[in-house]
């Protein structure tokens, strides 16, 4: 009997162990834990960036409660009331209550470095995500052009110095945003001999450019593709 009561206190001390330890390891609830993370739903979730695969689309939020309001403000912020600028950027906003004028900024910021180095690069895939068919076929005649007569071009994109929207206008349901943008580049084309014949491989260029970008508001696909470009005199 003593021997039987010796076994079932082990095992009894045993238990105890075991479950002080399993409480240290995972914890015990309060009632204000985080809700459980649905990996289901977070998989379905696209990645930011969804120009590498053209079925992948990312949906705009839905604003919250009192998020209108803020849009508006952040908008009369980034232009001045009673411009076309800030009329145009609010008949925007109601297409898309997810547009932010400077986090537009920032994205086209981004792909004017991509566009700039690709063209440089003769990275027609790459050209290809970003700029509208008509801007693409230029941009590519002049890569084909540059290729044929053995010419390469050496860049180097050391910054942008100013990046601001100048003009916003809706086309139907295509949102319209000019962009002025001004930057320093290094560059120079060279022969095929390596010889320089425009350009420079050391002096920093300052260039000034004004670039449209577009996007249909109706769609589901979220990216902005350039639409055309000019250089600011």
């Amino acid at each position: 009997m003593g021997s039987f009561d010796f076994v079932t206190f082990f095992f009894f001390v045993a238990a105890v162990i075991i479950f002080i330890q399993l409480r240290s390891v995972l914890g015990k609830r309060t009632g204000k834990e985080r809700p459980p993370v649905d990996v289901s739903a977070r998989d379905r979730v696209p990645a930011p960036d969804a120009r590498d695969d053209p079925k992948v689309v990312t949906l705009p939020r839905r604003p919250r409660e009192g998020q209108e309001a803020e849009a508006t403000s952040v908008i009369d912020a980034y232009a001045v009331p009673g411009t076309d600028l800030n009329a145009g950027l609010k008949q925007l906003h109601a297409s898309d209550p997810s547009f932010v004028p400077e986090e537009f900024v920032k994205g086209a910021s981004a792909a004017y470095e991509m566009i700039v180095t690709a063209f440089a690069e003769g990275d027609r895939k790459t050209l290809k995500n970003l700029l509208s068919r008509e801007v693409y076929d230029g941009f590519v005649t002049a890569i084909t052009e540059r290729e044929q007569r053995g010419e390469t071009v050496r860049s180097n994109f050391v910054g942008i110095e100013k990046a601001s929207i100048i003009q916003a206008e809706m086309k139907g349901s295509e949102a319209n945003l000019t962009v002025r943008i001004v930057s320093q580049l290094i560059s120079a084309t060279l022969d095929r001999d390596g010889k320089v014949i425009e350009g420079d491989t050391e002096e920093v260029t300052e260039v000034n450019d004004v670039w449209t970008f577009a996007r249909d508001t109706g769609s589901r696909d979220p990216n902005w593709r350039l639409i055309a470009t000019e250089a600011d005199q």
